[in-house]
This record gives structure tokens, sequence and C-alpha cells, in this order.
């Protein structure tokens, strides 16, 4: 990893997965439900950066971020649960889908952050947390987003940020499914568990630390 690029180091010697408990009800119709304060034009943005539980409790921290959303994209099968994509069979990945307003925060400060919390080069998989959904993946919601991401991958592998090939997936954003209600605000809900104070929450740390001027409050 060279100067070209600020880098997040992630932390990938985990001790837990963050495959868990089963047992839940899933989000009514898979409606998601937001108040967006009026007069606020707003965008999305679908990333998979490996266990939701991460990717959510760091990019909700961003000012700008309106709602964070845990869920499911780019598989096949309609309304699956946490169990069937864990299987690895849906064909999903876990993804948290951002709502957010694009005045205050743009789509590169989007990817900024994305690039930065996982690591892009290790397919389906992160740390201890292993299968297609985990895999590093942007959905893109229109042709602008798409012409960024593949701009700015393509930016990276030619500067060698990373010391191997960057594998994550861009492509073309169809359904998202949210996850069980346990799922959401996983992090500020259950700070106390092992994962959560492992794995999550060093990444927090180094998350705040290089964003610390794009935080909603200071860390």
């Amino acid at each position: 990893m060279n100067n070209v690029l600020i880098m997040l180091v992630t932390s990938m010697t985990t001790f837990l997965s963050c495959t868990g408990n089963t047992n839940s009800i899933k989000i009514m119709n898979n409606e998601i439900s937001m108040a967006t304060p009026e007069g606020i034009t707003t965008d999305t943005a679908t990333f998979g950066t490996g266990c939701f539980w991460c990717t959510e409790a760091l990019f909700q921290q961003l000012n700008g971020v309106l709602k964070a959303t845990s869920g499911y994209s780019g598989g096949h099968v309609t309304n699956p649960s946490y169990k069937e994509v864990c299987d690895g069979t849906t064909g999903h990945a876990e993804v948290l889908q951002i709502i957010y307003d694009p005045a205050v925060i743009s789509f590169d400060e989007l990817l900024k952050a994305f690039w930065e919390s996982h690591d892009p080069t290790t397919l389906n998989r992160q740390g201890n947390d292993v299968g297609p959904q985990y895999r590093s993946a942007i959905f893109y919601h229109n042709e602008e987003q798409k012409a960024k991401a593949e701009a700015y991958k393509a930016a990276l592998d030619k500067s060698g940020a990373f010391p191997s090939p960057i594998v994550t997936e861009i492509t073309a954003f169809s359904k998202f499914y949210p996850a069980e209600n346990y799922h959401q605000d996983y992090y500020n809900n259950n700070s106390s568990q092992p994962y959560c104070r492992y794995v999550i929450r060093p990444k927090l740390e180094k998350f705040n630390k290089v964003f610390k001027d794009k935080l909603k409050t200071a860390p």
C-alpha cells in the first residue's frame, strides 16, 4: 500500500464471524420507513463490504447519510431470509442501502469511504466472514454511479494502492430486501457483544479517525 491513497487499515484478524441468531421478525413487506426533511432531494447508494453490521456502523456516522439500512441485493431469490443468504445459495450479498443528501455528501465521497472501509481484493471474504454473501460489491443506481465506480476502481488498480487486484463487483442495482429487524442499527443496539467489541469497534475507531471531518458528531 502506498501514499497515492490514504487508506484505512482495516482489522483483518477477526475473532468471530457475523453469522448469528436467525430467529426474528422481518420488516413488514420489506418497506423502509423514513421521514425525509422537507425540501431535501435524496439519492441512494447500495454497497457490499462484507458483514452489514460493520458497514452500517461505519456509514451511519457520515454527515449527509440520512438512512442506512442493512439488507440483501444481487441474488435470485425473492425476499430471502438471513439463514438462506448465509447458506450462500441465494446469490445475494449482504449490503447497506444508503439514503443520503447529495448537497451534503457526494457519491464520490461515499465511494472513498467504501474503498477505505474494507479489503476489496479478497474474493467472497472479509476476515473470518467467508462466502459469496460477503463479497465486495457496488450496485449502481444509474449510469453516473456506474461510471464513477468503474473509474475509481481502475484508478486504484493502476496506482497500486492495494497489493493485489481489486475484485469488487460493479453491477446494476435490481432489488433490495431489508434484513430482519434485529440486524438494523446492530452495533448501537449490541455494542457489548463480542463481535461488536472485537471486530466492529476497531474498524469504527479507525474509520472515525480517517473521516473525522465528515462525521455527524465528533467521535
